[in-house]
């Protein structure tokens, strides 16, 4: 029995939600978020609570059971509160800047490194170790937020690179030297 998935989602004040056959649409103060959801997944929507169901306990539709509640969920708080997720830069000569849509990194590299921001995706960079990714689509912010992390991960010797803010890098000790 699937707990997340059986547990009710209730719709915040400003937060409105349609469901349409399998197409469900959330309109909140941020902005707008459309997501289809699989033809086994029944959502009903009664006094601004959403009820996910599964029509059996076959192993696949137990999976899904969860994942469409959690996606769901995702939906009604990026539309109410948007997501973050923020990046460090650690490095001599590594930073970052911001020029329109644009950020610009500059890490090592003969060239700077240029990443658009994705529609719906904002940059903002507090001081140039700093990059925090908002967006009110949860799994479009992760992605970002790794691709960027994907131009410098940070490397284990001397901990440079572009890592996530909470990720703890395991430092190696480097060549013990001659005896």
């Amino acid at each position: 029995m699937s707990r997340i998935g059986n547990k009710p989602i209730a719709v915040p004040q400003g937060v409105e939600v349609s469901i349409d056959g399998q197409k469900i649409t959330v309109k909140g103060p941020k902005g707008t978020l459309e997501r289809e959801i699989h033809k086994n997944m029944k959502v009903s929507l009664t006094d601004n609570v959403l009820k996910v169901e599964r029509p059996n306990d076959e192993p696949f539709n137990r999976s899904l059971h969860g994942l469409t509640r959690t996606l769901i969920n995702n939906m009604i708080d990026g539309t109410s509160k948007e997501f973050t997720r923020q990046l460090d830069i650690n490095g001599v000569g590594y930073r970052a800047s911001k020029q329109g849509t644009k950020l610009v990194l500059t890490l090592g590299y003969s060239h700077p490194v240029e990443l658009e921001a994705p529609q719906g995706i904002t940059f903002d960079v507090p001081n140039q170790n700093q990059i925090i990714v908002r967006g009110i689509d949860k799994e479009l912010v992760g992605q970002t937020a790794a691709v960027i992390r994907t131009k410098r991960p940070p490397e284990v010797y001397r901990g440079k690179g572009i890592k996530y803010a909470e990720e703890v890098i395991r430092r190696k000790e480097g060549k013990a030297g001659k005896k």
